[in-house]
């Protein structure tokens, strides 16, 4: 493909050090802004669905007006005990969820998180780390568990916690215990989660009616199929519940936050400004390369070298450009992905899949420079060069 001629592409590059570390820069500063807008993307998608990925079950009812986990309506939970009807299904197992508010117990300043309620007496309904360890806890009155990886500004409950405090706070204007604690994570939804029983739930909300739930979850039988069973449920049930797949309940809320939000449009606009941006630097840099060469290119020309010799060349230089421009970009990126962590607490890490995605991005992105750059040195003729 490259023809042995790299060596000449290579000193072109390299014989101005300056404007080499200029495009470098350049380069390095696009590769950045994409790595930093695919990062908080994916984060957005990961971080919303990790309640949904620690369901232990196979289905999922929900209210049709229901559009996310945000603003999951209640629906009726006898619907979900109908589903019992079927002999494909082995247990069901209602879920509650709202938001409230919680009172730093330190400086008492309040803060939304999300509450979960479920029935404590059923195991395996969620797999959640220090979840299965002490859901015995919270069948005492007022005794919730407490999400150690929730935001600072919920207060040192898990420090105090470990210490062996009596930690309490102020839920929803009702005292509550911290009975445990639990790893689930903050999202862009929720900075910080509870989980308690489904009485306890309800003595938070005393507004929300008992019976009346946000998440019905379905195990099948071993041998049963899930699509199957989905099919026969959605002719069985009424049509005020809607019957989902797990997989499709996580698809549900992905494309929530990429499409129904303003979020996603965001991060994949600023995703396509670093390219753009990038595409500019090379094209500008690979310019003046062409132009300051322009004699040189021209003798060639005269000599006989064809324009594909030429086109080569460029195209080398853009490659060439892509791949030390990267490196760089993408050792910043990960000491950004550390201190974004530590900052906002959402999983923002370096995946293989993103990693490839942007080497390929930058390619095309130098290729595409390249390819204007050489229009110029396409126009020029021999004979114009030495009027």
């Amino acid at each position: 493909m490259f023809g042995g001629k790299i060596p000449l592409a290579w000193l072109q590059i390299k014989w101005e050090k300056t404007r080499l570390a200029v495009a470098l820069a350049g380069i390095a500063f696009a590769d950045i802004l994409m790595f930093m807008q695919l990062g908080f993307r994916d984060s957005l998608y990961y971080s919303n669905v990790r309640f949904h990925n620690s369901l232990q079950g196979d289905i999922v009812l929900i209210s049709p007006q229901s559009s996310a986990l945000l603003s999951l309506k209640p629906f009726s939970q006898r619907r979900l005990y109908r589903a019992l009807d079927l002999p494909a299904v082995q247990s069901v197992h209602p879920i509650y969820l709202d938001y409230t508010s919680w009172k730093n117990p330190v400086t008492g300043i309040p803060r939304n998180l999300l509450v979960v309620g479920i029935n404590p007496v059923h195991k395996n309904i969620l797999k959640i780390p220090g979840l299965q360890e002490n859901l015995d806890k919270i069948k005492m009155p007022d005794v919730v568990l407490f999400d150690q990886s929730s935001r600072q500004e919920y207060g040192p409950i898990a420090t105090e916690f470990l210490q062996g405090k009596n930690v309490t706070a102020e839920v929803q204007r009702r005292l509550i215990k911290v009975g445990g604690l639990f790893t689930l994570g903050a999202s862009f939804g929720a900075d910080g989660n509870l989980i308690t029983s489904d009485i306890n739930f309800l003595r938070i909300f005393p507004n929300r009616q008992q019976g009346l739930i946000n998440i019905g979850l379905i195990k099948i039988k071993p041998r049963a199929d899930v699509e199957t069973v989905v099919k026969d449920l959605r002719n069985y049930l009424p049509l005020d519940v809607k019957v989902l797949t797990k997989q499709e309940f996580i698809d549900k809320e992905r494309h929530f936050w990429a499409s129904g939000t303003a979020i996603g449009f965001i991060f994949t606009l600023g995703t396509i400004m670093g390219f753009i941006v990038g595409t500019v630097i090379v094209y500008q840099i690979l310019y003046t390369e062409v132009a300051d060469h322009l004699v040189e290119y021209a003798t060639l020309k005269a000599i006989g070298y064809p324009h594909k010799y030429f086109l080569i060349v460029i195209f080398q230089e853009a490659l060439i450009l892509a791949v030390l421009g990267y490196l760089p970009g993408f050792a910043f990126a990960l000491f950004l992905y550390q201190k974004a962590r530590e900052a906002t607490l959402l999983p923002v890490f370096m995946s293989f899949e993103r990693a490839i995605q942007v080497l390929i991005l930058t390619i095309f992105m130098c290729f595409i420079s390249g390819a204007i750059a050489i229009r110029k040195l396409r126009a020029a003729e021999p004979a114009d060069i030495f009027k």
